[in-house]
């Protein structure tokens, strides 16, 4: 079944998901108006999915069950499929420039079926088949999982069974003949709130003392004693305000982080893929942190497709587009962009099959993918901040473009000299500007930023992890090699 966005929001209604903002439960959390365009922005991944110009991007036909399913709940079975996840990204970045918060959970699924395929082989376990069966079922009822591998981690310097408050890593306190309980929270998490379930990952590799922290799980999003407390971003208040519209710059859309908590909570055994196998716990954290930062060559650039447009559109309503060294910034940012784009095609292009059959990216390239995003979006940002003008955080608000207060000596009103002092070509209106400017705004430092500026450096993991494992993976002994032999020595 292929839901549509309208379903999906319908079935988010049903679930008794427990939501917390501003020190305060949330009954609607469905409309609420600072959580709505998070899931705005979700039901974005189901309408493209029923266009049929984006049918081969969007949808595929399912390994498990031979069913077309949505593309974001899909084992890739080969390097074009991998290739089509970036694409696809890269689409959905340019219809909501914002977090449509699916991509998590598409990676996870990814890493989660080939690491518990290899912990069967090696222990004897019945992981596979119960993630399997727990896959059809998300692909049947199209459902949105969220990926929640981060935990708080305490004191970085100590390993999870040594730090003061057990409670900082997601663990096993009881083991029961029918499942287990754990306990713990996941922060960070792009789109729990408005995912159908969550697929627990460990959060790094684990040492046999950490037994009970080496767990891998789903469960409902409203399962009894696990709630979120929604994170806060910036300007998100003004989604709050009586009429607002222009000030919100992206209005339909954004991203959504939470902290999500487990408090005691009683997993099944059907919905357990790791239970104490610390010899895998690395395995399932590499290929995870890897499928996903190969996603940022995809939904990135599709955002940064829309600030590249809007600096444009920006230095159009300015006047200023003929100017030289504003062509030459929208050509860097372009090329920026576009590299990218290349790193996240070229990690897919050189993937390779798992021994469970899906496909994976190359691993070296998908890090080095995700460090060029830790830094060339902050410079594409810095371009649009600078073809945009200063104008872009000093502005008024929108409610002084329509304010009718009278305020100068020839009766003008608030609105009147705004609109005539912020006016800029005659191919714009003022409000057109402002539109613009705000969106700008919006994208490059504010609520969206969760979905761009910030989120670029330190989601998929910080820049020293991608450092960690271009070391590891960039075969520095056979590059030795490679200089002896040109060189002639022994």
């Amino acid at each position: 079944m292929l839901m549509t966005g309208t379903e999906y929001i319908a079935s988010l209604r049903e679930l008794n998901t427990r939501v917390y903002l501003f020190g305060e439960k949330i009954e609607n959390w469905v409309d609420h108006p600072m959580i709505r365009p998070s899931i705005d922005c979700v039901a974005v991944t189901y309408d493209l999915a029923h266009q049929e110009e984006y049918a081969d991007l969007m949808t595929v036909k399912s390994s498990l069950t031979g069913k077309r399913i949505n593309r974001f709940n899909h084992l890739h079975q080969s390097t074009d499929d991998l290739m089509k996840k970036v694409k696809m990204q890269r689409l959905c970045g340019q219809k909501t420039a914002s977090c449509f918060q699916r991509c998590v959970g598409m990676d996870s699924f990814n890493a989660v079926f080939s690491t518990t395929f290899e912990i069967d082989q090696a222990h004897g376990t019945a992981y596979h088949k119960n993630f399997v069966e727990f896959l059809k079922m998300v692909e049947e009822a199209d459902l949105v999982v969220d990926g929640a591998m981060t935990d708080p981690k305490g004191d970085r310097s100590l390993q999870p069974s040594k730090q003061r408050d057990p409670d900082l890593f997601v663990h096993v306190v009881e083991r029961r003949p029918d499942g287990i309980v754990v306990r713990g929270a996941k922060c960070h998490q792009t789109g729990s709130i408005n995912s159908h379930w969550h697929l627990v990952m460990p959060t790094q590799a684990m040492k046999p003392e950490d037994k009970d922290y080496a767990v891998s799980f789903a469960c409902p999003s409203d399962a009894d004693g696990l709630y979120m407390i929604y994170g806060r971003q910036s300007c998100d208040t003004r989604k709050l305000e009586k009429g607002a519209d222009v000030d919100l710059g992206n209005k339909k859309f954004g991203g959504q982080e939470a902290l999500v908590v487990f408090d005691d909570v009683f997993i099944p055994n059907a919905y357990i893929f790791m239970d104490g196998e610390t010899d895998f716990s690395g395995m399932l954290v590499e290929r995870f942190a890897g499928y996903h930062r190969q996603s940022y060559g995809g939904c990135k650039v599709g955002v940064g497709d829309v600030i590249i447009g809007a600096a444009a559109l920006a230095a159009d309503y300015n006047g200023a587009a003929k100017a030289s060294h504003i062509k030459d910034k929208l050509i860097e940012m372009t090329h920026l962009n576009e590299t990218l784009y290349s790193c996240g095609i070229a990690c897919s292009a050189e993937g390779n099959q798992t021994k469970a059959g899906n496909y994976q990216i190359n691993l070296l390239l998908a890090n080095v993918c995700k460090q060029n995003v830790t830094r060339f979006p902050y410079e594409i940002v810095r371009l649009a901040e600078d073809i945009a003008g200063g104008l872009m955080v000093t502005m008024p608000s929108e409610a002084d473009f329509k304010s009718e207060m009278p305020v100068g000596r020839r009766g003008e009103t608030i609105g009147e000299i705004c609109n005539k002092y912020f006016a800029a070509s005659a191919d714009c209106t003022t409000e057109e500007r402002m539109r613009v400017l705000r969106f700008l705004e919006n994208i490059c430092l504010g609520s969206s930023a969760v979905g761009y500026r910030t989120e670029s450096m330190h989601g998929a993991g910080s820049p020293q992890a991608q450092r960690i494992m271009i070391q590891r993976q960039g075969n520095l002994e056979g590059k030795k090699q490679l200089a002896k032999a040109i060189a002639g020595i022994e």
